[in-house]
């Protein structure tokens, strides 16, 4: 089971391989919006932002998040470190329930480009 800190440098990962992206992925990336990444296994909500490209991690809540942040993910640690490390198909995770991806519908449609 991944720890806390692996799920945070995975988050970090995400995030520099976000921002060196060209193209419709740097569009998709652009999105100025809060974001939570619910780990279910450890019981953690990772909270920050995305915006410039970047996902940045403002604070780590115990249990799922007060707020509702604009675009929410959920999955275990495991599927998270899987996915950044390229070892898990984000659209396979998601169509079968594994990784759960919540967001407007602009926004879900500018996301797919990240897939």
């Amino acid at each position: 089971m991944a720890t806390i800190e692996e799920c945070h440098a995975a988050l970090e990962k995400l995030s520099d391989n976000m921002r060196s992206a060209e193209g419709n992925v740097r569009t998709a990336a652009a999105l100025d919006r809060s974001v939570s990444c619910r780990i279910t296994d450890l019981d953690v909500t990772f909270v920050g932002r995305m915006t410039d490209g970047r996902i940045v991690v403002q604070d780590t809540l115990q249990g799922p998040p007060v707020e509702k942040a604009e675009i929410r993910l959920t999955m275990t640690g495991d599927d998270l470190v899987a996915l950044v490390a390229g070892e898990l198909n984000f659209a396979k995770a998601w169509g079968s329930g594994r990784v759960k991806l919540e967001a407007g519908l602009r926004d879900l449609f500018q996301l797919r480009k990240l897939l």
